[in-house]
């Protein structure tokens, strides 16, 4: 305690302890902005989807900023929900489809965009409708039909049911069977289905294996209006003839079909610089993704179950920031964290500038003060011969510490206040011994 006391008189200990107060706090902030993860996992879908192969080049994109994105294969949109919101997965982002997730079971899910539309594509064996002209046109028309409505754990699944419950149907109408891809394309084939219901992306690579089986059509939704009315989530999109496959001439006639949101969903405590950087890469990418939707219509931040991002909609409104238009992504992140930190200390430090002067006469007076202090001890001490020596020897000591002493001019009465009166100091101790 004495020390501290002794201490509180000197100023160069006030300014250590005010630069150490001041690296200690930088470093708190440095590690309450801590950097994004080098290295991240994504939630996709079946190897032969959208999904999967959109996580594939977002990972080719974002090695070149020095960022490893290590691409899941999963079921689809209902594991990669249960994957992100599980703490204990290691996922970090997730596409999901829209309309499939019950928002309220994952408060902690942000949307960063809607990436591209992806219909529900219903591909049928024309042989299996032939009392209806071979056509499929309403969903009333699968009651007793053999189908696959989707794996468990897939979009596919969840979107399918919604669309059979709002048409009042229920699985027990029809031969309902729960299918990968796969599985669904090879019973279609051999003539054990009569319909499958995949939900995908125009450009998806799965899309593919339907085409060169004979005798089937792709169904035209009479009542998409209706149903885009009764599932909001849902877009109606008008599929060209032949859009698909002009080869297999897939769709056989200009049809309409339904189509949800693919949306990349993260953690709400996402850093902002990945945000950044996957909505950076993703442009890139969707500009090959031009079949259904308009150039530059996606990423968007519509139609989406999750609440948007908060930079997020900041970045599709002005684009990147300053410093990620003109900077590497690592000295962008380095100079933000740096920018994030610096910034609270200025606020800090401006008003602390202002108050220089009067720290400076205060850090004079506490010096003064130590002075005074040793001549009281003097002064009390005066009267013990057994202390002549010593009280000689300290008011030197604080004679020679004196005339070291610089002070402005404005300052200078103080000084010669204080030289006077060790002056009287000394005389009195000559008058005693």
């Amino acid at each position: 305690m004495n020390f501290i006391k002794k201490q509180m008189y000197n100023p160069l200990a006030i300014t250590a302890a005010f630069f150490a107060l001041l690296i200690i706090l930088f470093g708190v902030l440095w590690v309450l902005v801590p950097p994004p993860p080098k290295s991240i996992e994504m939630a996709t879908g079946f190897p032969t989807g959208l999904y999967y192969q959109f996580g594939e080049r977002l990972k080719a994109e974002v090695s070149q900023d020095g960022v490893e994105l290590k691409v899941r294969s999963t079921g689809g949109t209902i594991d990669n929900l249960n994957l992100l919101n599980d703490p204990q997965s290691g996922v970090d982002f997730a596409m999901v489809q829209g309309g499939v997730a019950k928002i309220s079971d994952y408060p902690n899910l942000v949307s960063i965009a809607g990436m591209f539309y992806e219909p529900i594509w219903v591909w049928y064996r024309e042989g299996a409708f032939k009392s209806e002209g071979g056509q499929l046109k309403i969903l009333s028309q699968l009651k007793g039909k053999n189908i696959s409505i989707g794996n468990e754990g897939s979009g596919t699944l969840a979107l399918t049911q919604d669309l059979l419950h709002a048409s009042g149907m229920t699985e027990k109408e029809f031969g309902a069977q729960k299918l990968k891809p796969d599985e669904a394309i090879a019973k279609l084939s051999n003539g054990e289905l009569d319909a499958v219901f995949i939900v995908a992306a125009a450009e998806a690579p799965v899309l593919k294996k339907f085409y060169a089986i004979p005798g089937i059509r792709l169904m035209n939704f009479d009542q998409a209006d209706a149903c885009t009315r009764n599932l909001p989530y849902l877009s109606k999109v008008t599929v060209p003839r032949g859009l698909l496959s002009i080869q297999y001439d897939q769709p056989r006639q200009d049809i309409q079909v339904m189509a949800a949101t693919a949306t990349l969903v993260a953690h709400d405590n996402v850093s902002p610089a990945l945000v950044s950087l996957l909505l950076s890469a993703s442009y890139d990418i969707l500009k090959s993704y031009s079949r259904l939707q308009k150039v530059g219509e996606f990423p968007s931040g519509s139609g989406l179950d999750f609440p948007l991002h908060a930079d997020v909609e900041i970045y599709l409104k002005d684009g990147p920031s300053f410093l990620h238009r003109h900077l590497p992504f690592w000295t962008a992140v380095w100079a933000g964290r740096f920018v994030k930190i610096v910034i609270p200390l200025l606020v800090i430090l401006i008003p602390l500038f202002t108050y220089i002067p009067t720290t400076k006469n205060f850090l004079l007076r506490l010096k003064l003060a130590q002075v005074y202090e040793e001549l009281k001890v003097i002064e009390r001490n005066a009267q013990n011969p057994a202390l002549k020596e010593k009280n000689f020897k300290d008011l030197e000591n604080i004679e020679r510490r004196v005339g070291n002493i610089k002070v402005s001019m404005l300052d200078a009465k103080e000084l010669y206040d204080l030289k006077g009166h060790v002056g009287e100091v000394r005389m009195r101790l000559s008058l005693v011994h």
